[in-house]
């Protein structure tokens, strides 16, 4: 509005410019649900006493302080520190209570003998973190026989320390064996307030054979009881903010991943239920689709090339909104115990955390219209299983892609493909990504048009707007062309905006985009050529 000036001088007036620029939304925001260690809401969201709302994570040491470490039997951990690794910055978590299996413990192995498991400790308070360490008594500390030890336990006594913070309780002189009040089990369980001792009887072995090795160790929450959680419980509610549904409350998030639905679909007895896995997954894809969001997927675990294909088949999900990765990945066992074998010392996990990282390291070194596809993993000793280039000819075209190990290349992602299968224009995972990013670009970014009076003024402030940010991204290579009318058009006039579509309140932008597609097949044709030798006359 025009001021009414009264006195002479300067006046200055600020008018607002044609348009207003848009800015480009996030594309690398994972989520991950399953199973933690613990969950610490003093350190998490104070709101949330069970941490099971989806809880935003920018770094590995922080998810440690809020959800605890690793545990033994869940992968949720591994892939978060997966994400980390390769690249990712900022991932939301979903805990998923554990259905029983919450409580910590831990087994100890005996001196030499790592496979033999010579007492369990477990901790009364599930939330606090607890540790135990084993050292050697002192030899002048004759604690053992003087509190009236057996005999054959003498010369076989130790001292168990609680640590919470610092050391909390202190047993020096404790014994496996024996029946006086020095053996382990009385000492601890009629005295300690933080944990239960239990002494494992192994036939054949002494109990100077089954002593506790010397070590500091860590509780832990035990593997989730087999059957305890189903993948309706990964799903979660919207209403009440749980499993990935509970993630409309993060809008930001572009990519879903659950890697403990492996350890949902373990049955009591061990074996692996396929139904069990292939319906969660594709409900999780389904609801990606209908939130406009990407699912990562893993293939089962322990299947050979053949039955990747096969479970490829049997999912049958047509989405451009999901990708698969097959195999799953090696990784060093954080969890090893000291002197464990080799077999222990490394474990295998779902590629889906890793996989997400790299998306998110493209992302940030290219840009979300790079494939993410021929960039290493890192984090990985080696693949579960070594994919030939005739196998990867079966899986890539049913949309599989392939993790690859290429010698002194390194382990590197070989495939780019998203679930569809019919519209081979969403082919690829960055075209798809691509118009998600552009598409909640300006959807938020135009948000101050709404209300705005509908004529020719408005149609040409917001062409101008979006067509400064599609040239934008034209010039950082994400669309091709080699002018910006060959790689977009805009079009919101009187003819696409009608008087009887004014009248209803509408405003009809009409935008085409031509991405740019990665070079899946390189192909160098090659002859012979007589190097342009003059002809004769």
């Amino acid at each position: 509005m025009v001021g009414n000036y009264g006195a002479p001088g300067v006046y200055i007036e600020e008018r607002p410019s044609g348009s207003m620029p848009l800015q480009g939304v996030g594309t690398a925001v994972a989520a991950f649900v399953g199973f933690t260690e613990t969950y610490r809401a003093d350190a998490g969201d104070p709101t949330d006493p069970d941490g099971v709302k989806p809880q935003l994570v920018t770094s590995w040491p922080q998810y440690e302080r809020v959800y605890g470490g690793f545990a033994p039997g869940i992968m949720l951990p591994h892939a978060v520190k997966g994400f980390f690794e390769n690249g990712g910055g900022i991932c939301y978590v979903v805990r998923i209570p554990r259905g029983g299996g919450d409580a910590l413990s831990r087994s100890l192995p005996a001196v030499g003998r790592a496979g033999v498991e010579t007492m369990v400790v477990r901790a009364l308070d599930p939330a606090a973190r607890v540790e135990v360490v084993i050292e050697p008594t002192a030899p002048a500390q004759p604690a053992a026989a003087a509190e009236g030890a057996a005999p054959e336990a003498a010369g076989q006594d130790f001292t168990l320390k609680v640590i919470s913070g610092d050391v909390q309780e202190e047993y020096p002189g404790v014994t496996l064996g024996g029946r006086g009040s020095r053996t382990v089990e009385k000492a601890v369980n009629e005295h300690s307030k933080l944990i239960r001792v239990e002494v494992r009887a192994v036939p054949g072995l002494s109990a100077a054979e089954r002593m506790p090795a010397v070590g500091r160790y860590a509780l832990v929450p035990a593997a989730p009881p087999a059957g305890a959680v189903s993948p309706q419980q990964l799903a979660g509610s919207e209403s009440e903010r749980t499993g990935y549904q509970g993630l409309a409350i993060a809008d930001e998030v572009t990519m879903v991943a659950i890697p403990d639905l492996v350890t949902v679909s373990t049955r009591p007895d061990g074996s692996f239920d396929a139904e069990t896995y292939l319906a969660g997954q594709g409900r999780l894809v389904d609801w990606c689709e209908g939130n406009r969001r990407m699912a990562i997927l893993d293939a089962p675990p322990g299947l050979n090339a053949q039955r990747a294909l096969e479970w490829r088949t049997a999912l049958g999900r047509d989405s451009a909104f999901g990708a698969a990765y097959y195999p799953h990945l090696v990784i060093q066992n954080p969890l090893a115990r000291p002197g464990a074998t080799n077999g222990e010392k490394f474990l295998t996990v779902p590629p889906s955390g890793h996989m997400a990282g790299v998306w998110a390291r493209t992302d940030a070194t290219r840009g979300v219209w790079k494939a993410p596809a021929n960039e290493v993993v890192r984090g990985v000793a080696r693949l579960a299983a070594d994919i030939t280039s005739g196998e990867q000819d079966l899986l890539n075209p049913a949309q599989v892609n392939c993790i690859r190990s290429f010698g002194t290349n390194g382990i590197r992602i070989w495939g780019a493909r998203t679930l569809a299968a019919t519209d081979q224009s969403w082919r690829y995972i960055n075209v798809r990504r691509l118009f998600t990013y552009i598409e909640e670009s300006v959807r938020r970014g135009t948000q101050w048009v709404v209300f705005e009076p509908n004529d020719a003024d408005l149609h040409a402030r917001v062409k101008r707007t979006v067509a400064a940010f599609l040239r934008g991204l034209w010039m950082q290579g994400a669309l091709v062309g080699a002018t910006p009318e060959q790689a977009f058009y805009i079009l919101c006039d009187e003819s696409n905006n009608p008087p009887s579509s004014v009248d209803e309140g509408k405003l009809i932008v009409d935008v085409g985009i031509a991405p740019v597609k990665p070079a899946e097949f390189v192909i160098f044709r090659i002859s012979q050529w007589q190097g342009g030798a003059e002809t004769a006359e």
